[in-house]
């Protein structure tokens, strides 16, 4: 696909070398993105995510992003700014936005995607002034977000979160939160909140069965359970996205919530520690523009690295 003019499109080419796959050689990848018809820009030094691309702005028409869901989301506020669509290069440990939009999670086979995909404008989740695309947390996982060293997770991939939160389970505790939306207050002791914008996370699990990342909505789950091992009981429920029908879960659909606790606690936005509580989320309807084909029905049917 070309230009008006017949000339190849401009592609800012951005990858994060501290991904899990971010070491490995490009060289195939930038063969198929110039087969692609796409002229390759990349910048020697693209430290600063944000600025790179609002540099470049304006002479590029796409920006391809190498890296995990913490590249996307450092990417994210430039995006929306610039209003650039964007083409994803899984280079992470559980590349959950690729999974959430039914992309190869082969790096080459997601670049033969990039040059003929159709633009599909998504969602962005929203707090304290952070982008997101697929979840944010407080509790169980953001706490796990905080064990989980990037060494472990270029090591061990997906492997590292089960090992991780299965140290952590025992350890776990409950505290209270209040939870404001759509003009109710409610008080409850919880071991995890989390707030969905997209449908996975975590490398497998998924927010809410039928839950997209262009429904203009939130996802939101609270696990309201008594003991640790009820989370282990409820593995295969949080893997297909049923959890919400669980007596010990609380689940809502919302656009705006506000979550406060007694003591500050960590937000975690996508794996990242990015805020604190209180936390005001919302939802950024067709915030931004991804190179993505149509889902397949069954397309995000992702097994675990363990069997539950």
């Amino acid at each position: 696909m070309s230009r008006a003019d017949g000339t190849p499109r401009r592609a800012l080419l951005l990858v994060n070398g501290k991904a899990r796959s971010g070491g490995a050689s490009l060289d195939a990848i930038r063969n198929i993105l110039r087969e692609g018809g796409l002229d390759l820009v990349e910048p020697e030094n693209n430290r600063d995510c944000h600025e790179t691309i609002t540099r470049h702005a304006p002479s590029v028409d796409l920006v391809v992003l190498g890296g995990g869901d913490g590249t996307m989301n450092a990417a994210a506020p430039a995006l929306v700014e610039t209003k650039l669509p964007f083409g994803i290069l899984p280079l992470g440990t559980a590349n959950d936005l690729a999974r959430s939009l039914g992309l190869p999670l082969e790096p080459e086979a997601a670049a033969r995607v990039i040059p003929t995909a159709p633009e599909k404008a998504i969602d962005l989740g929203w707090v304290n002034g952070h982008y997101y695309f697929n979840v944010a947390s407080i509790g169980f996982s953001a706490d796990l977000a905080g064990e989980l060293t990037a060494e472990a997770k270029k090591t061990w991939g997906t492997v590292g979160y089960a090992i991780a939160a299965f140290r952590l389970l025992r350890r776990a505790r409950p505290f209270t939160v209040t939870i404001e939306h759509d003009g109710t207050t409610e008080k409850v002791t919880t071991i995890q909140a989390s707030v969905g914008n997209g449908r996975h996370y975590g490398g497998g699990m998924t927010v809410q069965e039928d839950a997209t990342v262009d429904d203009g909505k939130l996802d939101f789950y609270s696990l309201e359970v008594d003991h640790w091992w009820r989370l282990v009981a409820l593995l295969p429920a949080l893997r297909r996205g049923t959890h919400g029908q669980a007596e010990d879960v609380r689940a809502f659909e919302t656009t705006e919530l506000k979550l406060t606790t007694r003591k500050p606690r960590a937000v975690n936005t996508d794996g990242e520690l990015t805020t604190w509580t209180p936390a005001h989320f919302k939802v950024m309807p067709k915030a931004v523009r991804v190179l993505a084909p149509p889902i397949e029905t069954g397309a995000n049917r992702i097994p675990l690295p363990f069997k539950l």
